[in-house]
């Protein structure tokens, strides 16, 4: 795709030593070499240059540094330059309104990613990581972006597409060539082996979406526990912060309170609930009954205690929260108390006060996280919009797998599988097989007779 006009916007965040503009379009570097005091007009790609930055009066603005990119080799694949000024927002503006006045236009929000799209330098899954990559907040998030903006995701889709071409490569030859009886076509075993192998992997996509989201989004961990057992200077004592307020009145946390911390390279989403009890207050009863909302959302649930044995109220809890991982943690053991003993869940002695058994804990919560270690070339879906249509494929993939048990004809086989290869084209915006390409395949990989 040709853009006919040419777009300038800051590339870096406001308030740094170092300012870049980036230009992108057919005439970025035009306009650049006309408010420029050498001439880049010839210049090579992936060049820089020092000069003095002016604006269209020839006012100097800032002592620069211009990059130089030639189409195709730019991040959006058009001419571009980046411009690189001193931070201050004032030579900034200047600099960015002698770019307007000189031909270019304020770029709007992800169009230089969206030129990228459109000139085929990334399809849709890699554009998307791009917004993930600004966004990761710790290690695994950075490599999963990292990951699928360098194209392992997009890989993996490509190779599900080959093998969904010999499919429909299989299932033309047999309509189209059904009346010729000296030709052999695979039989329906073949067929069967090949949809069974994609749909797979497309169901091992869809299940990675569970640890995606959880490195995404953060690892909700619930706190909970009767009142004043500790359990808001556990949540600050992990956030490293004053988040909650801490009293030794009953019922000082009266609603839910939420913060996120890194622990060894991933995130936990931590819950500070209302104290369980018996209370005859309104505002403190909606606390409860929100605590047994956020239970809910847990993927891993602290029970508190500064007890020497486990309330009733554990009780209730364990069966509420079944199929989650529990652990009990016992607090204040600075006060000198016998150690909780479980066959069932674990326990950790801790002080929240003191900051006594923290690491135990946050070792304990790591592991009961599940994640496995994350590389770099991980295949592993983040996107709610991919996992839709992964799991879109897989259903239209069964019904293929179940047709061809059934023996239906071709032409119904084709349908479905028409369907499930536009499902995995959405994820990237690309792949969908032409009938050319469709036919290439035939007559390049198959015998249809001399």
């Amino acid at each position: 795709m040709i853009n006919t006009d040419n777009i300038c916007a800051l590339a870096t965040p406001s308030g740094g030593a170092i300012g870049i503009v980036r230009v992108s379009g057919p005439d970025a570097i035009g306009i650049t070499n006309k408010l420029f005091s050498k001439d880049i007009s010839q210049a090579k790609s992936y060049s820089l240059h020092y000069g003095v930055f002016s604006d269209t009066r020839h006012n100097p603005i800032d002592e620069v540094m211009v990059s130089v990119f030639r189409t195709p080799h730019s991040y959006t694949g058009e001419d571009a330059t980046e411009i690189s000024f001193h931070g201050s927002p004032y030579v900034l503006r200047l600099a960015l309104q002698a770019l307007i006045d000189a031909g270019c236009r304020q770029a709007k929000p992800g169009e230089y990613t969206m030129r990228a799209y459109q000139n085929g330098k990334m399809d849709l899954s890699q554009a998307e990581a791009v917004a993930d990559l600004v966004s990761s907040t710790n290690q695994a998030t950075h490599k999963l972006a990292l990951s699928q903006l360098k194209g392992y995701f997009s890989n993996e889709l490509a190779t599900l597409r080959e093998q969904f071409l010999k499919i429909t490569s299989l299932l033309e030859l047999e309509l189209d060539f059904s009346d010729h009886e000296e030709l052999e076509f695979a039989n329906r075993d073949e067929l069967l082996q090949l949809a069974s192998t994609i749909d797979d992997r497309i169901v091992s996509l869809a299940h990675s979406f569970k640890i995606g989201q959880a490195v995404k989004a953060g690892i909700p961990v619930a706190i909970i526990g009767r009142t004043n057992v500790g359990k808001s200077t556990l949540l600050n004592r992990l956030l490293h912060e004053d988040k909650a307020i801490v009293s030794n009145i009953h019922g000082t946390t009266r609603d839910t309170i939420e913060d996120t911390t890194d622990i060894h390279g991933l995130t936990f989403r931590f819950i500070d609930t209302a104290g369980i009890r018996h209370t005859d207050d309104q505002i403190e009863q909606l606390g409860i009954r929100r605590s047994y909302q956020k239970l809910q959302e847990a993927a891993i649930v602290l029970y508190m205690t500064d007890g020497e044995t486990v309330d009733d109220a554990f009780r209730d809890i364990a069966t509420y929260c079944e199929g989650k991982k529990i652990i009990i943690v016992q607090n204040k053991i600075d006060q000198s108390k016998t150690p909780i003993r479980s066959q069932e869940y674990e326990v950790l002695q801790i002080s929240a006060k003191l900051g006594t058994g923290i690491s135990n804990l946050e070792e304990s919560l790591y592991k009961a996280a599940n994640i496995p270690a994350i590389t770099e070339n991980e295949v592993i879906v983040t996107n709610a919009r991919h996992y839709e249509a992964l799991k879109l494929a897989h259903a239209n993939l069964t019904r293929v797998i179940a047709g061809i048990n059934a023996n239906l004809s071709a032409d119904l086989l084709s349908e479905d599988l028409k369907a499930c290869l536009d499902n995995l084209a959405d994820i990237t915006g690309k792949g969908r097989i032409t009938p050319q390409e469709t036919l290439n395949n035939i007559f390049a990989h198959f015998c249809v007779g001399k």
